[in-house]
């Protein structure tokens, strides 16, 4: 058997293929959203936020999470999740990348980014977040190059991916690294909670004009949802390149992953409770119109079956039962339904707050997302997989070593 036609080899090449033909796919819409604005899309003046907000707020919360999983091993010295550390970083550095992609085409006007750094209002959250997501991002590359940095110098003379990605550094010294993984791991910590993912809902929680939206607990709820998403997602992962690479799977890591997820998922039930309990136990009818569409409107699928049942529920049960827990599998059943599952609290934070007027008079709004919407986000989502699988490529993920273009996505 030739090395094209073996197994693995196969499968790369499908699976890049694939995520090609969705790049292709998507261009069209992309090019019409950028050159003609929000004609292929469901969005008005009503209905200013849709799909890629909602994408947006997901993709970040991904990122904060997986960046906090990291911290355990860099900051913290949990050990037992190293084989997924490197892992963790670039999943965070990937998925904040498609997060910015996602709000740069909801906002249109990419060639305006750079403004927003030159001009600052001390009074504006969103200011203030996007000096956070830079140096976020400034820190996750940071990380990740120490995290690899001896291995990468290990097989300099073999590589010269290696050589480029060194910028000269010729010292394999890793107490060095992890000190300096240590001190950008305890900034990072409040970085990623106030800054980044805490920072993002709490540009939520000052709006006062939309009901459930407004109120401290909202940057609350966004972190400790980016936990449970993070967490899961990086289950995913792992578990993902494994089988792509008929490596054995770590059980035990895998299951204390899913503790993790499991403990996270029990905190993120206990103040959604409180979330939906106090505002309609209030009566304010602003908030109780809100809910009603949630749980009674067009979308109550996506709150009762997707949200709660796919996302919180089942994988709860998966994870609480002392049988199904210990198979890899089963736990990343329900790694896989809460990855899901966030995505569709993202899309109810977004859509029901909008769809009920402000104002008693004002009309009502209506969205559902366009197939051009969706083909779009299909494709950022493409770019996210391709970027993550190419550097995976090049960099040493897995903490035993090995030379740098063995590494497979």
């Amino acid at each position: 058997m030739t090395a094209l036609t073996q197994p693995r080899y196969v499968i790369k090449v499908i699976w890049y293929l694939l995520l090609a033909g969705m790049l292709v796919l998507s261009s069209s819409a992309i090019l019409i959203r950028l050159t003609r604005g929000l004609i292929v899309t469901n969005l008005s003046s009503i209905m200013p936020w849709g799909a890629w907000a909602a994408f947006y707020i997901y993709f970040i919360g991904l990122s904060a999470g997986a960046f906090l999983l990291s911290s355990l091993v860099y900051a913290f010295g949990m050990t037992r999740f190293e084989k997924v550390g490197r892992m963790a970083l670039l999943t965070a550095l990937v998925t904040m990348f498609v997060a910015l992609v996602f709000i740069a085409l909801d906002l249109g006007r990419i060639e305006r980014a750079l403004v927003t750094l030159v001009r600052f209002n001390w009074l504006s959250l969103l200011a203030w977040e996007i000096r956070f997501y830079v140096l976020y991002i400034i820190l996750l590359m940071a990380e990740l190059w120490l995290s690899v940095r001896a291995d990468l110098v290990r097989v300099r003379d073999r590589s010269a991916w290696a050589r480029f990605l060194l910028f000269g550094s010729k010292n394999p010294d890793h107490a060095g690294d992890r000190a300096w993984l240590r001190v950008l791991g305890l900034i990072g910590i409040p970085l990623a909670i106030f800054g980044v993912h805490g920072g993002t809902g709490a540009v939520f929680a000052v709006v006062k004009a939309r009901a459930m939206w407004s109120g401290a607990m909202m940057p609350v709820l966004f972190v400790v949802s980016a936990l449970v998403s993070g967490t899961a997602l990086l289950i995913c992962v792992y578990v993902a390149r494994e089988v792509a690479r008929r490596r054995p799977v770590d059980l035990s890591m895998v299951q204390s992953l899913g503790k993790l997820l499991v403990g996270f998922l029990l905190v993120d039930a206990g103040l959604l409770f409180y979330e939906y309990l106090v505002p309609g136990l209030a009566m304010d009818p602003h908030e109780t119109d809100v809910l009603r569409v949630m749980a009674d409107g067009r979308f109550n699928w996506s709150f009762w079956f997707v949200q709660l049942g796919m996302g919180l529920f089942a994988p709860a049960v998966i994870l609480l039962s002392s049988t199904l827990r210990r198979s890899w599998q089963w736990v990343t059943t329900a790694s896989v339904l809460v990855v899901v599952g966030v995505a569709a609290t993202r899309f109810n934070i977004i859509v029901p707050p909008l769809i009920t007027p402000p104002l008693a008079g004002l009309p009502a709004g209506d969205y559902h997302p366009t197939m051009a919407e969706w083909v779009a986000s299909g494709g950022i989502i493409a770019l996210g997989l391709m970027l993550f699988s190419l550097v995976a490529e090049v960099l040493p993920l897995d903490t035993q070593g090995g030379a740098v273009h063995d590494q497979q996505a």
